[in-house]
């Protein structure tokens, strides 16, 4: 007869030691793994997405610094071969705005309203026709003035004889609008003259010897004609005796000294002092 088979040593125990048992050894086996896997575990290599993150800019990089509005190079910022560096002046730092207002004045309206006490502009046989009134530096809306105390020396005025038709004119104009162009006192008048000398003036208000009657815009017209390259958004005229006569012509240029438009408030006051459908030129005497 076939022997009988041994029972093992495992028979021997009780379900409750056998899983005991079976618990403990699970376990050890478990540790080992771990041990071993974690000896043998080499160091991940970076990711893609790592190396991408890595050259993204940022979202909201530095700002770049805004260089000051006085740094524009403008005519007549440059001093004369012949003048000391001197002439720059506290005024040079002063100069937010936007563009520049040339204004020139009909002499003949101004001598018959308000200058009867000129004589050095109205007396007889002066025969003057525009004239420079002044330079102002011009925002869109409105203007800056009296930016400083400096004076305009006596030897300043006498290095641009005749640019204004009264002596007056150069202290008030450069107090009130030469103190905020940045300009030295010799480049506010230096620029002032370029200026006025780049506006060409038509035939018709070189000496007339009768008045004339006109539209602004018939005017206007006129200097676009005789000023190529000047668009005529860049005239404006303003008028005296409620609309009747013609007083001024404004020419506007640009910071770097373009002819460019002039800004809505300066057209406002145009339409506004301007009201009728034509307007007389006084003659010249």
């Amino acid at each position: 007869m076939p022997k009988k088979p041994k029972s093992s040593s495992y028979s021997r125990l009780s379900p409750a030691q056998l899983g005991l048992f079976l618990i403990v050894v699970l376990a050890v086996a478990i540790y080992q793994y771990l041990s071993q896997g974690a000896s043998s575990t080499a160091p991940l290599p970076p990711t893609e997405t790592s190396q991408q993150q890595s050259n993204v800019e940022p979202d909201n990089p530095p700002e770049q610094p805004i260089p000051p509005t006085n740094t524009t190079a403008r005519p007549g910022d440059q001093p004369a071969a012949d003048q000391p560096a001197t002439n720059t002046s506290a005024a040079d730092t002063m100069s937010e705005f936007d563009y520049f207002v040339l204004a020139l004045s009909w002499s003949p309206d101004y001598c018959a309203t308000n200058g009867s006490d000129d004589p050095q502009q109205c007396s007889l046989g002066r025969k003057l026709g525009f004239v420079l009134h002044g330079l102002w530096p011009q925002y869109n809306r409105g203007y800056p003035s009296n930016c400083s105390t400096e004076k305009m020396g006596e030897e300043v005025k006498a290095q641009f004889p005749g640019l204004y038709p009264n002596e007056n004119l150069y202290d008030h104009e450069w107090e009130k609008h030469g103190t905020c162009t940045g300009l030295s006192p010799v480049g506010y008048l230096r620029l002032s003259k370029q200026f006025k000398e780049s506006v060409t003036i038509p035939g018709a208000f070189r000496v007339p010897e009768a008045p004339l009657r006109m539209s602004a815009g018939q005017l206007k017209q006129e200097f676009t004609q005789a000023n190529p390259g000047f668009p005529e958004t860049a005239f404006e005229v303003r008028c005296s005796g409620s609309g009747r006569y013609l007083k001024e012509l404004f020419v506007c240029f640009s910071r770097e000294g373009q002819a460019t438009a002039c800004g809505a408030d300066v057209h406002k006051d145009a339409l506004k002092s301007c009201q009728r459908a034509d307007f007389v030129v006084r003659n010249i005497r």
